[in-house]
Order: structure tokens, then sequence, then C-alpha cells
């Protein structure tokens, strides 16, 4: 990663962070930032979690420009930038896994937890997005959930446990996180999104016909592939 998209990153991280303190009641809501969480593939980074009687938001920021094509199944979504094209992974997904991790780890009920994709940056969103995707009206998308779900005894459980989750975290957990990453996305055995085995297919049709390419034994309930040469897609978790 480049210093330029590293700073530009943080920028996106920093300006969520800054909405959500102005906007966001902090009696209401609780906030946590940069989660690691331990699950049975390794681990997984959360962005921001918000802890309320109305639920826990758990929010994946994306700090990208242009315009952003996608849809809710969609496995890869489109950045066009100044005319050329990026593709990343389906940010839903990747956060599915991420409220999956969280809902298991303090043992609740994954029904209680929001999940919102927000893009940080200057993008122009295209696609067919679902509500709980957006580019701003953060704080407001949030307030819209008033139906209470926690009593104050669960709450204090709840935050007691984030904060165990936080303070444990140290310069170590995160370096072994990005080695657990590196480590899962260039394994050519193991899926790295469900831990299945992956298995050698040959692509029959189209230009890529002979081609060979690995993909999830799990398949059509997972849909990771990677070519025989590397990995695709982003490799965030």
């Amino acid at each position: 990663m480049s210093l330029i998209s590293t700073f530009k990153g943080w920028v996106g991280e920093t300006s969520t962070q800054f909405g959500m303190w102005v906007k966001l009641d902090e009696k209401v809501y609780k906030r946590f930032h940069d989660l690691i969480l331990q699950t049975e593939t390794g681990s997984t980074q959360i962005d921001h979690v918000l802890l309320s009687r109305f639920g826990i938001f758990v929010i994946e920021t994306k700090n990208y420009e242009g315009w952003i094509y996608g849809g809710q199944k969609q496995r890869n979504w489109t950045q066009n930038l100044f005319g050329k094209k990026f593709q990343f992974q389906n940010p839903l997904h990747q956060n599915y896994k991420h409220t999956k991790a969280l809902s298991e780890c303090l043992e609740l009920d994954h029904a209680k937890i929001h999940s919102i994709i927000f893009f940080a940056g200057d993008a122009d969103l295209k696609g067919q997005f679902p509500p709980n995707v957006m580019s701003q009206g953060l704080s407001a998308y949030i307030k819209g959930f008033q139906s209470v779900i926690f009593s104050d005894v669960e709450l204090d459980r709840l935050y007691y446990r984030l904060e165990q989750i936080k303070d444990g975290q140290t310069l170590w957990s995160t370096r072994q996180h990005v080695q657990n990453l590196k480590e899962r996305y260039t394994s050519t055995s193991q899926c790295p999104k469900c831990a299945g085995a992956l298995v050698e297919r040959t692509i029959k049709n189209g230009p890529k016909a002979g081609e060979t390419f690995l993909g999830c034994s799990a398949f059509p309930k997972c849909r990771y592939s990677q070519s025989q040469a590397g990995m695709r897609g982003d490799i965030k978790s």
C-alpha cells in the first residue's frame, strides 16, 4: 500500500469518526474503533462499532472516489475513476463476516446487529444499493432505529465485553492480524472466506476456456476463487 493511499484511508476513517462524534450523542451511542476479533479462520478487523439500546451498529468504511456500481448479491463491485474501472470485494459480504464474528464473540443474536457500509470519500453510488449502503446521511440513518432492543443490564454487559476486547489489543495482535490476512489470501489449499478446501477447476466457456483456477469446494454457498497466479479481490477483512 502506498503512502498516499494510506493517508487517504486515514482521512476517511478520521472523517467518519468526527461525523459520528459531532452528530451522535456519546451518552446514547458508545463508540469503539478498530476492533480485532479472533475467528475460526484467523482474525478480522472491524472499522467502527456503535453500541446503543437500539442495537449494535457495525460500520465498514470505504474511502473511494468516482462512480461506484454494484448490487447486494454481486460478488464484486466496480469503481469507475476517470474512465478506468477497478473491482473490489462486495463490502456487504465483507461486513457480514464482521457482524457474525461479533455476534459470536458477544454471544448475541445476529439480528440485533446492524450492518452499515459508508463511503467516506467523494464517491457517487450508481448501483442498486440497499439503504444501509451510503455516502452521506450516516448519523441520520443510525438515528432512524428507535426500537429498544437492549435493557440497561444488557447494555452494561455488552459495553464491558467490548471494553475487554479493545483493552486486550496490542501492537502484536495488530501485526498478527496483518500476517493472518497475508497467509489466508496466499493459501492454495484453504478458502480465506469460509475455511473450506480450495480445489482446481477449469473454465469451460469464453475466451479463457481451458484455463484453470482455484475455487472453494463449498460452491455455490461460497463463491471465492483465485487465479493460479495469485489472489483476486480486496484482502481487507
